[in-house]
This record gives C-alpha cells, structure tokens and sequence, in this order.
C-alpha cells in the first residue's frame, strides 16, 4: 500500500463506495435466500426476521433495531458500521440469549447468556431476544412484506450513516 499514488487510492475509494452504495440491495436479496430455509419449523428464517422487525417496527423501536437480518456473526459484522454499539452488540449476542428459551430442552444451558450478565448491553439483548426475536415464530402472525423494510434498510444502510473509516 504504501507505493501507491493519490491516482490509485481515488479509484479505489470510488470503487468501494459504489460497492458500498449496492449494500442495501444485497442484504435485501440475501434475506430473501431465506424464504425456504430450514425445513421442519412452522417459521422460516425469513418471516421469523420479517416478524422480528414488524414487532420491533410497530413498538415504536428505532430503525437500527427493526432491519430485518440474517443471524449472528455475519451480520453483526455487515451492520456493525451502520448501527450503534448497541445494537451491533444485541445482533452479534442474541444466538446465544435466544437459546434460554430452548437450549434446557437439548440438555445444554439455558442460562449461558449469563456470562455476559455484567455487560452493558446485556439487559438490552435479554429484552430484544423476549419481545422480538423468541415470540416470532408464530405461523398465524401478521407480518409486514420486505417491502415495508426496504425503505429502512436503505435508511441504516447508507454512505452518510457509515461508521468504519475507509482507506
């Protein structure tokens, strides 16, 4: 990096913003590969993210916390510059609080979220995971369509709102 000229990282900083500017677009198309996961449940995992956010949504939560998602790491780590400390932390950790609900019922811990009990976070994530995330597998709840979220995934999801510095 350090022979290249003021020419090179000009392109490159076009280069990555318009790869930037298409991120909206496809964490959209990435949610709706969801639509036929995981056989077996009541719920795929796209309308559970669809329900998630319409409970969030009609609570009245900030935008951040109503994106639909994919879950855990991969998409802590895609909305992480978008989204406060928070709710990058709530994301990334909610696996982990989600299995209180069912994690006795496979003979594993139900309370190993409690190593983070000390967190600041915490008590956020305890409360996502109870109101938003663990009651959105109800087949007979009415979501909205991906297309109300579009207009809020585009919101969080842009250039204007991005927190990692570029090069």
């Amino acid at each position: 990096m350090k022979d290249g000229t003021r020419e090179d990282y000009q392109f490159l900083r076009q280069r990555e913003l318009d790869y930037i500017s298409k991120l909206a677009d496809r964490l959209l198309q990435d949610l709706e590969q969801e639509r036929d996961s995981l056989g077996g449940y009541q719920v795929t995992r796209y309308e559970h993210s669809l329900q998630a956010a319409a409970r969030a949504a009609r609570a009245g939560e900030i935008e951040e916390y109503v994106v639909p998602d994919r879950h855990g790491e991969m998409a802590a780590a895609v909305l992480e510059p978008y989204v406060s400390d928070e709710i990058g932390w709530i994301v990334r950790h909610h696996g982990l609080f989600q299995a209180y609900y069912y994690a006795h019922h496979l003979g594993e811990d139900r309370n190993a979220r409690d190593v983070y009990s000390g967190h600041p976070y915490y008590a956020a994530c305890v409360r996502f995971c109870e109101k938003y995330d663990q009651v959105s597998f109800d087949p007979g709840y009415p979501s909205e369509p991906i297309s109300f979220f579009e207009p809020i995934v585009r919101r969080v999801i842009s250039l204007d709102r991005r927190r990692a510095p570029g090069f």
